[in-house]
This record gives structure tokens, sequence and C-alpha cells, in this order.
């Protein structure tokens, strides 16, 4: 038991190798002792890349997140869904790739909620169901970059009772282009004849000001993309 603690310990800390594990262990032992029993000290990275090999991964992360879930409580606010390459995941001798992980970050509270690995990044579609059946994340908003902007994504959201905050690019060509219009038609009469709530924020960044706009809006019946 002692290993995960440790482990885990080092990946809150930044840890993302078995080497910076060992790492931590070293420079943290005293600490550790406080409260761990570490008779013949700290293990090598191979001894605890291999203890951690033996292990189910799915069981890991199971009780992982029943972990975050006992000390995080009833999660409020914005669920923060991202998926990203692990370094050094790339294994070309044996033809593996890199590993992708798609995890779900809660903001208030600033916690891990849990992650899904994938083999390639195309996969992280279906790897947002197999996280969010790991999740309760009802009444909470819930971001995710526009690969995640997909129908049937948004209705997972929904199925889960939150809300969610899609980002549209390029891979909704059409989507895309119809908000664009939208909104420039609706700046260009001065928002006449659209609803909207407006806001803006102004922050120092690098010694100049930067003024961030916003322009809300509930008002979609003009999308053509809704048809289909």
């Amino acid at each position: 038991m002692w290993f995960q603690v440790v482990t885990i310990c080092a990946v809150i800390s930044g840890a993302d190798a078995w080497t910076e594990v060992e790492e931590y262990g070293e420079e943290k032992y005293d600490w550790l002792r406080s409260f761990l029993r570490l008779e013949n000290g700290i293990p090598s990275h191979d001894t605890i890349g291999r203890v951690f090999s033996l292990l189910d991964p799915n069981e890991l992360q199971d009780a992982f997140a029943q972990w975050v879930r006992a000390i995080a409580g009833r999660l409020e606010g914005v669920v923060a869904i991202d998926g990203k390459t692990a370094r050094r995941s790339q294994d070309n001798a044996s033809g593996k790739g890199a590993l992708h992980l798609v995890s779900a970050w809660a903001s208030e509270a600033g916690l891990a909620l849990g992650q899904v690995a994938t083999d390639q990044k195309s996969n992280e579609i279906t790897a947002i169901p197999k996280l969010l059946a790991m999740l309760d994340i009802k009444g909470c908003l819930v971001t995710i970059d526009a690969m995640g902007c997909q129908r049937k994504i948004a209705k997972n959201f929904l199925d889960a009772g939150a809300d969610y905050l899609l980002n549209v690019k390029g891979n909704q060509e059409r989507l895309e282009e119809d908000v664009a219009e939208e909104f420039a038609e609706a700046q260009a009469d001065g928002f006449k004849h659209m609803e909207y709530t407006y806001f803006e924020t102004i922050e120092k960044s690098r010694n100049r000001n930067e003024k961030r706009e916003y322009w809300v809006t509930k008002d979609i019946g003009g999308l053509g993309t809704l048809d289909r």
C-alpha cells in the first residue's frame, strides 16, 4: 500500500515518470516516514515500475476515483475535461504509440477527479463517456475543447445532469461558420434583433493591458445547423 501512497504524493507534486517518483521519495523521506513504514527506504524506480505493472489499472483507477470523491464531497462549479499526450510514452521499438489521457479537473476544488487512457488521440471521444461514468457531475458546468463538440458528447453531459460549454472550431465547420455569421450580423446592427448579455475583462499581462469582450446569447434560432 505504501508504494501507492508515495507514488500518488509524487504525482500530485508533478512527477510523471518512475525516476521522478523515486527522486520525490528520497527528497521527502523524513516526511513520508512520519506516517509510513519505510524500513528498507525508498525502492528504485525500476522496482516501483514493476510493482505498478502488476496492478490492474482499472481497479487502481476506480480506487483512486472513490478516494477523490470521498475527500472532495459534492462537486460544484466547473469541471474541465481535457486530453493530453503523456511525455515519453511512445515506444517505437515495440510499435506502441504515445499514450493519450483524458482527464477531468474540478476547478473550484483544485482536484483531478479521474482519467482514462487511450492509445490514439482520435479515441479521446470514445474515452469521454467512460470518464463520465466514474464521476458524479450533476449540477456542474462541464467545459471541453473543440474535439468534444459532438452531439453524443453533449447528450452524455445532459444525461449526467450537468450543463456544458463546448468549444466550436473547424472540426464543426458549418456550425463555426453559422455562429460567426450570426454574431457578425448582430454586431453590424447593434444587436437590435438579438437578446444578449455583454461583459468584459481587463487584465495586465507582460506590461500591457489586455481587454477581452464577451457577447452571450440564448437566441440560436438562426443557426442553420440546428436543422441537421
